[in-house]
């Protein structure tokens, strides 16, 4: 019997997630046994992809900067990457703003409902306000001197410095390039096998996709707040995941006009990774699995992707640029504050800064959505109107962000003519029979 994709195994494993979760629901003991004995597979599976985030850009990343062996080709791919990522969130941002003026979901927030979110999670909003305050109190410059590590060490030990690792895996790589062939050819085998190492514990880990989402859903539907403020709060998410739609069309119609690839060929090459970034809420958590679907079902080189995606991971968040318009002009609306103009191109620009420095973790789009409301004006408090769905949304605009990634690393791989006709492997199951 054929062996079920691996897209249709996460599927099924969310699916049964939620089933198992609403029936325990019925019983008393039913959501305590499932954060006690569920949940923390659902943890493992999570901190099992964290674990060879850093490994897998320092290895890819130095390798795909040294197999350029020209300064040239780094700084044309860099340019093209970094312009075509402030592009997409432009768009995205922009789509995000229409989207939350024509549909005005804060409109439809009462008094009543404000009050009550506010008392309900106000103390968590506290804490987003602390941290964004010390991002706010920074420098003009705290963000480009945040790039350079003082210790590659330290800054290896947490996930929330990538872009640190980034920087250290592209000097790297420089390094190696500038010096003689003869002499980087033993450190650049050394990191050819040790990516090899970690594609191998990608594939390992991937075996356990379907019960780790499991776990991952039933623990989201028994910690989830009430219907009601669900139902308070469903034109703001129906606005959001409609923004977010949107930007999946723009990318599948740049993918279809500049690299000739049909909208089924991206969306069913890069679909597991986009169910596993529903699941994870983390784009650096989705990020081995997003260079293995684009390397070999999307037909991008690996010298493009190992560049590409890493740094998309970091600085690309289109979709969490997106739902921080919509949550910013949302909260707007529901305190009956009107935005003018030129308050709302001020949020496009601010939220596309913010998304650079925004950690791929969940949940971290929240904090730098504190700095897009101070800079609009808009009181931070409101912050806590949305924390009640907050979480769903997270899933869904990190859907969209590894899928920007994905498409932005086809249109680099088009233009530096590192784009195969032809994918490596046509499913995933495929992939385990190479070499």
């Amino acid at each position: 019997m054929k062996k079920l994709a691996l897209h249709w195994q996460i599927l099924t494993g969310m699916a049964l997630g939620v089933i198992f979760a609403l029936i325990l629901s019925n019983f008393e003991w039913g959501s305590g046994f499932i954060n006690d004995w569920i949940k923390p597979f659902g943890t493992i599976f999570i901190n099992a992809l964290k674990l060879i985030a850093v490994p897998l850009i320092l290895a890819s990343l130095i390798k795909g900067v040294s197999d350029l062996k020209d300064i040239s080709k780094l700084s044309q791919m860099g340019a093209r990457t970094i312009l075509t990522y402030i592009a997409t969130t432009v768009i995205a941002v922009s789509i995000g703003l229409g989207v939350v003026n024509l549909v005005k979901p804060g409109n439809t927030i009462t008094d009543e409902t404000r009050e009550e979110l506010v008392a309900s999670y106000g103390g968590e909003a506290d804490l987003k306000r602390q941290d964004a305050e010390k991002q706010k109190n920074a420098g003009p410059l705290q963000a480009l001197v945040d790039i350079v590590p003082g210790n590659i060490i330290g800054a290896s030990s947490s996930n929330s410095n990538m872009l640190q690792v980034i920087f250290f895996a592209i000097f790297f790589g420089i390094g190696l390039i500038l010096i003689p062939e003869k002499t980087a050819q033993p450190v650049k085998s050394f990191f050819d096998g040790f990516n090899e190492v970690i594609l191998k514990m990608i594939d390992i880990i991937m075996l356990a996709a379907p019960y780790g989402v499991f776990a991952l859903l039933a623990a989201l539907v028994v910690e989830s707040p009430s219907a009601d403020l669900f139902a308070a709060l469903a034109m703001y998410a129906l606005c959001v995941i409609s923004g977010l739609l949107m930007m999946i069309g723009v990318y599948i119609l740049i993918v279809w006009i500049f690299t000739k690839k049909s909208p089924k060929f991206f969306l069913n090459g890069i679909s597991p990774a986009q169910l596993l970034a529903f699941s994870t809420s983390s784009s650096a958590a989705t990020l081995p699995v997003t260079m293995e679907r684009v390397e070999e079902h999307l037909g991008v080189e690996k010298e493009v992707s190992s560049f590409v995606l890493p740094i998309g991971a970091t600085i690309n968040m289109d979709g969490t640029s997106l739902y921080q318009a919509v949550a910013a002009v949302f909260i707007a609306q529901a305190f009956g504050m009107d935005l003018s103009f030129t308050t709302q191109l001020g949020i496009i620009a601010t939220a596309t800064l913010a998304s650079i420095g925004s950690a791929a973790v969940p949940g971290a789009g929240m904090v730098m959505l504190v700095i897009v409301l101070a800079q609009a004006g808009i009181p931070e408090a409101g912050l806590a109107l949305i924390f009640a769905i907050d979480r769903p949304l997270d899933m869904c605009r990190t859907t969209v962000n590894v899928t920007g990634d994905a498409s932005v690393s086809m249109l680099v791989a088009k233009a530096v003519g590192r784009l195969r006709d032809q994918p490596l492997v046509k499913n995933w199951n495929d992939s385990y029979k190479k070499q």
